[in-house]
């Protein structure tokens, strides 16, 4: 039987009757060190959720400061993941690659012996700088090296199923390892340094199997075009999250406003440039539009939730870590139930799935809120377990198939930077979700001291709103995703891979 997986070297002949083992290419071996550098990113975007309360405590920060914790390293990860694509596609995706790995480590080394809010802050900006820089490298293994049909379906739906484990696998490792750091000592600070030899595991993998590739010819830097998107982002997020601990001065509300000139600009220089940082015609296909106003809602809503349960559990009813992290480990179990199934047939039924599994965490969430508003401060783990379960059951359906089915009617010419605007967008999503559970659960007035469970109930009712959402957009996407297509050509047509050394097999 053919497995789609191609051995690394030549088969030796074995023994009549026994079954031969057939080891992993190379590159699903390079597939499986960009999946865990991509993995190590991906938790490093809600780890640090559960832990909160602990590193404020030892830093002195305050809430606002706390907010920026979990917000500036999806900002700064979303603001550089459309121009790392491009320096990847102009500088070569394996070097660009353990460039950002590095930095990325470093960064995580920094973060972990921080004396200040301050120095925390700037460098979880850095470690999401240099993983907006990694991860659309990990991308072009699935869109070069993997043909179109069953192989690369299934390398999409390892990524998805990815997303889906990383998003709540965060939380419950930052409990896990706040609670008990590494061998009692540590504390929170063990949450960074974790990075150090995964991130070395993942560099030296990348380094032997990951083959280079970049655009033929490359395109120029759009740098007016990193800038003014980064402008635009900084000036809807600054406020969102700022906003409220300085009580919502003239000058929050003018920064709100001026984001949307600075958009359009944006766009018509765009419509303009020879080398466009964000292609237009890619909006001009309602799926992928439609994909992507899903996935900020839908990534709004995850955020929001874990977010807010941070803040009402911890804060607001003075739960440890270690009871947060395994009340939460719920949603992954409900995710376990149903991925299975989505790997096995969402090609055949991506509309469906999405929609389903969108609704289904929707109606999660919406229990969830309605069960802290009736318990308020009599609130205990046990009922909180179905609607978690139920909410992880939905995004196991949801989530494997989601990137392959926004990205899938997108030309293979374009497909390279739609699947950069995607990822930026499911960060994105992560900071406005983060910015809206802050304004829904502490309300306009400044932050108060000690924090109340009180804004829990709303802020999970936003959670669930954006989910409902993003199941009424399920409509627009495909109704099915081809899963064999040998014949046609990869998504970037126009990346050259070099030739591998002699010996060296795929």
């Amino acid at each position: 039987m053919n497995t789609g997986i191609r051995t690394s070297g030549r088969r030796r002949p074995g023994p009549p009757g026994r079954a031969r083992l057939a080891l992993p290419g190379r590159r699903w071996l390079a597939l499986g060190a960009v999946l865990l550098a991509t993995f190590m990113d991906l938790v490093d975007v809600t780890i640090v959720n559960v832990a909160l309360p602990a590193i404020q405590r030892e830093l002195h920060a305050g809430y606002a400061a706390g907010q920026w914790m979990a917000a500036v390293y999806a900002l700064g990860y979303a603001l550089l993941l459309i121009t790392g694509g491009r320096l990847g596609d102009i500088l070569g995706r394996r070097r660009v690659f353990l460039a950002g790995i590095i930095g990325f480590t470093v960064a995580s080394a920094v973060a972990g012996a921080a004396v200040s809010p301050g120095m925390l802050i700037g460098a979880r900006a850095a470690q999401g700088a240099f993983a907006g820089i990694m991860v659309p490298q990990a991308l072009s293994v699935i869109t070069v090296q993997f043909a179109p049909g069953r192989e690369r379906t299934l390398a999409f739906s390892l990524y998805g199923g990815l997303l889906g484990v990383a998003q709540v696998g965060g939380p419950i490792l930052g409990g896990l390892l706040t609670q008990h750091g590494v061998f009692g000592a540590l504390g929170w600070r063990a949450i960074f340094y974790v990075n150090i030899p995964v991130g070395l595991v993942a560099l030296a993998g990348a380094a032997r199997w990951m083959d280079d590739s970049r655009a033929k010819p490359p395109p120029r830097l759009d740098l007016i075009g990193v800038a003014l998107i980064s402008v635009a982002s900084l000036l809807l997020m600054f406020p969102l999250v700022q906003g409220r601990e300085y009580g919502w001065p003239w000058w929050s509300v003018a920064l709100l406003v001026c984001t949307l000139p600075v958009l359009i600009l944006f766009a018509a220089y765009e419509r303009r440039s020879t080398s466009p940082l964000v292609p237009p015609q890619l909006f001009a296909r309602r799926p992928f539009t439609a994909g992507l106003i899903l996935t900020l809602a839908l990534f709004a809503g995850v955020a929001a939730c874990f977010i807010t349960l941070t803040w009402g559990l911890q804060f607001g009813l003075g739960w440890s870590p270690m009871r947060v992290a395994l009340t939460g480990l719920a949603w992954p179990a409900g995710v376990a139930c149903t991925a299975q199934y989505t790997h096995r047939h969402g090609h055949r039924h991506a509309r469906r799935l999405v929609g389903a599994g969108t609704l289904i965490m929707a109606f999660g969430l919406a229990g969830l809120s309605v069960l802290t508003a009736a318990a308020g401060r009599g609130l205990t783990p046990w009922p909180m377990v179905p609607w978690l379960f139920v909410a992880g059951l939905g995004m196991g359906f949801a989530l494997p198939i989601l990137a392959n089915a926004v990205i899938s009617d997108v030309p293979h010419h374009s497909a390279g930077a739609a699947s950069g605007v995607f990822n930026s967008v499911t960060q994105l999503g992560g900071v406005l979700g983060v910015a809206a559970a802050g304004l829904l659960y502490f309300g306009a007035a400044k932050a108060p001291v000690a924090i109340s469970p009180d804004g829990t109930p709303r802020a999970l009712a936003f959670s669930s709103a954006a989910l409902l959402l993003a199941a009424v957009l399920s409509g627009l996407l495909p109704r099915r995703i081809a899963s064999d297509e040998p014949g046609q050509l990869p998504f970037s047509d126009t990346v050259e891979t070099p030739r591998r050394p002699e010996g060296r097999p795929r």
